[in-house]
């Protein structure tokens, strides 16, 4: 094995994360039955806008800092993969596609992020065995002590304690 797949599993859960997402966009568009509230409120507006703002830019350093990695064919740990192994699927699962659904008012688009969890923890296992091919030892370590998705990384911080 001479190079890393930069997509990863990716494609495999966009492949059903994408028309789920499209179909709970559509419907949410169409009717008022999905929405958070009654009236469209300012309020979801505004944290959606600041999550999702957040989350482009968490996505975006992390794409940046994977490619650089990949470039160097060199395990990357720092940044955004020091807080968890999967900062590409955090950024859009527990950011990107919430602000989408504060941002439409929507509840449904909202299931889109269980959905592609879902979806995540059925397929990245393959993503792992590449992984620990490539990189051996250095990636198991960095697995035992890194959180797999949710970025807080609790066990590095008690260790610095």
């Amino acid at each position: 094995m001479n190079k890393l797949n930069f997509f990863g599993v990716g494609p495999k859960i966009g492949k059903v994360l994408l028309p789920w997402l499209t179909v709970a966009i559509v419907l949410s568009c169409t009717t008022h039955f999905f929405n958070f509230t009654p009236e469209n409120t300012k309020v979801l507006k505004i944290i959606g806008a600041m999550l999702m703002t957040f989350g482009l830019i968490f996505y975006l350093a992390t794409v940046k800092m994977l490619l650089k990695g990949l470039n160097e064919t060199r395990l990357v740990t720092n940044g955004a993969f020091y807080l968890c192994q999967n900062p590409l699927y955090a950024a859009i699962l527990l950011f990107i596609i919430p602000a989408l659904s504060l941002l439409l008012n929507s509840w449904l688009v909202l299931t889109s992020s269980v959905v592609g969890y879902f979806m995540f923890k059925v397929f990245i296992k393959g993503e792992y065995q590449e992984l620990e091919k490539f990189f051996g030892e250095e990636y198991l370590k960095y697995k035992s002590e890194t959180p797999e998705f949710f970025p807080l990384p609790i066990k590095k911080w008690m260790k610095k304690i």
